[in-house]
């Protein structure tokens, strides 16, 4: 008797620490390098994980998340991954912003059977030819959103095409998704250019001048942040924009529209966020709430970091645990809720059907906007099982 009394108090005690002991995130983001997303994207997430522990947190646990700064090097991410694994004890590891970061993260993941969430990588080869188990993606891809803008592109009359992209992972991926989406729908058109400016280094005018070079009858564009305000300043001041039409991934999103300001280019076909127009439940819920703990507006990194942060939830919910392969189990297949409306983990491959607005852009008070938009369920632009099967390892899909 006096024995089972003693383990049952072991026990209660075993739980009782356990309870007390907090659900650890280790997430990993270019904070300092692309500040103008990652702080959103982390403001997004710290309201997640305060809503949750409001509710009295996970499996009767509170959530706690240690971020840590990549500074946008794949080496930086790795070290941060090692010592939050060995050192901190995270549970699950999120985050990530450029693709050739993620793919890194991606790796030690697979090696070290480690749960990771990329919340923000859009390369395609992290959930297909560098796919692993326990790797998880949650922004629409480069696929997805080049499928999303070829829709409008192959309306357009333009048959002759050049390209600008920033020469790594991301740009290289968006580029060849959009050709051969584009050929498909339109075996009429050729690309007749295509630059490949070092992502943060582009040299404008030698870009434009090469690329008008060819007489192109439209532009697919890839560039962001710093570089993409530079292309638009010299496109205006030489007349490029708006005479020659583009379709640019990622250029309507408030992040880079803020910046932009009374340069933005008319006309542009844009997949981004038009916050200020969306009048659904769950996005004026987000929005308020949000507004109330920041006293601003969110921005497309705002969603990403809260959606990242939900997703996970909803999978320790599901699995009952934080095990990492209950964890995978649940998470394949998983539903959840985001700003944009709900979502789900497809099984297959591990990309969430989250997905992007789609429109025009223009100028509103000097400033730039979205006009004519819709939203583009991920879901409807993804590729068949067969193709994911064809790319990704089998290892993966077990």
């Amino acid at each position: 008797m006096k024995r089972l009394i003693a383990t049952g108090l072991l026990s209660a005690a075993a739980t009782t620490v356990l309870a007390q002991t907090p659900i650890k995130i280790g997430e990993i983001n270019s904070y300092s390098a692309i500040p103008q997303f990652t702080q959103p994207y982390k403001q997004g997430w710290q309201l997640a994980v305060e809503q949750i522990n409001a509710k009295g947190g996970l499996l009767g646990r509170k959530v706690e998340v240690i971020a840590r700064d990549d500074a946008g090097k794949p080496d930086e991410a790795l070290r941060h991954a090692i010592e939050l694994s060995s050192k901190e004890k995270v549970d699950i590891l999120a985050g990530g912003f450029l693709s050739n970061v993620g793919l890194a993260l991606a790796d030690h993941a697979a090696k070290n059977k480690r749960l990771f969430i990329a919340s923000e990588p859009l390369t395609d080869a992290i959930v297909w030819e560098k796919g692993n188990r326990y790797t998880f993606r949650l922004r629409a891809s480069t696929y997805m959103q080049a499928a999303m803008l070829v829709e409008e592109a192959a309306k357009m009359p333009a048959k002759r095409w050049a390209t600008i992209a920033p020469n790594y992972e991301y740009g290289q991926s968006a580029v060849a998704n959009f050709k051969a989406l584009l050929q498909a729908k339109r075996p009429d058109i050729e690309f007749v250019s295509e630059q490949w400016p070092a992502q943060g280094k582009i040299d404008a005018g030698s870009t434009l001048t090469a690329t008008m070079a060819a007489k192109p009858d439209a532009i697919f564009n890839v560039t962001f942040g710093a570089d993409l305000a530079r292309l638009v300043r010299e496109g205006n001041q030489r007349n490029v924009f708006p005479k020659t039409p583009v379709v640019s991934m990622l250029s309507g999103e408030p992040e880079y529209l803020e910046v932009l300001k009374d340069e933005t280019p008319k006309g542009w076909i844009v997949t981004g966020y038009p916050w200020d127009q969306i009048d659904t439940p769950e996005h004026a819920s987000f929005a308020a709430n949000y507004y109330k703990k920041f006293n601003e507006n969110p921005k497309l990194g705002s969603v990403v970091g809260y959606a990242t942060m939900q997703s996970i939830f909803a999978g320790i919910q599901k699995a009952g645990s934080v095990d990492n392969e209950k964890l995978v189990v649940a998470m394949r297949g998983l539903k959840f809720s985001t700003p944009f409306g709900p979502a789900e983990y497809r099984a297959i491959d591990q990309q969430s059907t989250m997905g992007a607005y789609v429109g025009k852009l223009d100028q509103r008070g000097g400033k730039g906007t979205m006009v004519q938009w819709r939203y583009a369920d991920g879901k409807n632009y993804l590729p068949t099982d067969a193709y994911v099967k064809a790319r990704r390892p089998a290892d993966a899909m077990k």
